[in-house]
């Protein structure tokens, strides 16, 4: 399918998609409570007349396209949840549900992948490559990709390449940007334990003041980014959560502090955990008290695009937008995004499409009561899924 024929059955589903949007919009849920979303997209695959699957212990949908004589497999996803934000919106699709609201957009990749899927769909005889398309709860939160990559929806057949997409408020509508390698950071979430001897204030020594030692741990830990990596390097070590102390004349005997380290590279990551550990285990020691560090299980590897893939999302941007439309991200972002679960596992890449348009005053941005979308994207992200499916049909026809 060329450009011509795949913008022009985008912009002929252009309400549907719109009226798609807003469905989802009115009911959002928060992670891994996507019931009625769940059911809505159930409802729309029903109305295609597609395949798909369900899953126990989740509500996650993998939707697809498989014919055992294709020997390439293409993955595609969307993520559904949404956030506990109280929407502030005088749209007549606004949130319903008190206290949550599609403020990342999740809504618009939903639709996005369902219109990809309309469209594929009722051009299934001329694919020569399979489709698995993921519908994915909670990324906002445990990161809903490893159940999907747990269920086995990147085997049987193997998904060779995946594709990511996420809307994006600093971008305008009809733009689209990724960049090479490192896209989104190893996330850590850290937890640090101090474990000294309680007393009485007025007799400091007999008790080992874990109040102290942890505040010699926090100013010791600012110098793991500035001492202990290159300035050509990026990463984040926040403590942003203290909990201890019973009482204004009691020596502290358990101090509990929780933050986040964002790291863009394996080495990176392994090399300050261990540094972190020291200190807070020499440093505790020093003090008389016990320091460990535990790193939360909840964390994101990073996102690292395929150079071969980001090509592809070049390429295909300038045949269905023109060449101008692309935009090469200057620096990785250091917050997290689950899609690397699946890029563990396949070639893949993720790439940021415009929602922005400051002449419709859409201009705030994701996680923010305010956050809106400029709808005009749905038609680029589900012409970009498209195009990048076709891409590999027809790359597949040469062998």
């Amino acid at each position: 399918m060329n450009k011509e024929n795949i913008l022009r059955n985008c912009e002929d589903i252009k309400m549907w998609l719109f009226n798609v949007r807003r469905d989802f919009h009115k009911t959002p849920e928060l992670s891994l409570k996507e019931y009625k979303t769940k059911e809505k997209i159930l409802k729309y695959l029903d109305e295609i007349g597609i395949e798909y699957k369900v899953f126990k212990n989740h509500t996650g949908v993998m939707a697809y396209i498989i014919n055992p004589m294709n020997n390439i497999t293409i993955g595609i996803r969307a993520d559904m949840d949404a956030l506990p934000i109280q929407e502030e919106s005088d749209n007549s699709y606004k949130s319903i549900n008190n206290g949550v609201m599609h403020a990342c957009g999740h809504d618009a990749h939903i639709t996005m992948l369902l219109g990809a899927i309309k469209i594929l769909y009722e051009d299934r005889k001329n694919l020569n490559v399979n489709i698995k398309f993921l519908f994915q709860p909670a990324e906002e939160t445990l990161g809903g990709a490893r159940f999907l990559v747990r269920d086995k929806c990147l085997e049987n057949p193997k998904v060779d390449y995946m594709f990511g997409l996420h809307v994006m408020p600093h971008l305008d509508v009809g733009y689209i940007e990724t960049k090479y390698g490192a896209l989104n950071a190893n996330t850590d979430s850290l937890k640090i334990s101090i474990k000294g001897k309680k007393a009485h204030g007025a007799y400091p020594e007999n008790g080992i003041d874990a109040l102290l030692a942890s505040s010699n741990i926090i100013t010791a830990l600012q110098s793991v980014i500035s001492r202990n990596i290159s300035p050509f390097n990026s990463a984040v070590l926040t403590i942003g959560k203290i909990q201890g102390g019973e009482a204004q004349n009691i020596i502290c005997d358990t101090i509990t502090m929780r933050g986040i380290l964002r790291t863009l590279d394996k080495k990176t990551r392994d090399f300050l955990i261990i540094r972190i550990r020291n200190l807070i285990e020499k440093i505790s020691e020093a003090f008389g008290c016990k320091g460990e560090l535990s790193i939360e299980p909840d964390g994101f590897p990073a996102v690292i695009n395929d150079k071969d893939m980001v090509d592809i999302i070049i390429e295909n941007t300038s045949k269905i937008l023109g060449k101008d439309k692309f935009i090469m991200k200057e620096h990785p972002s250091l917050g997290g995004e689950d899609f690397s679960f699946y890029t563990e596992n396949c070639k893949g890449v993720f790439f940021h499409i415009g929602c922005r348009n400051e002449d419709k005053n859409i201009i705030y941005p994701l996680h923010t009561p305010n956050f809106n979308i400029d709808e005009d994207c749905l038609i680029i992200g589900t012409a970009m899924h498209i195009a990048n499916v076709y891409y590999f049909n027809s790359k597949n026809n040469l062998h």
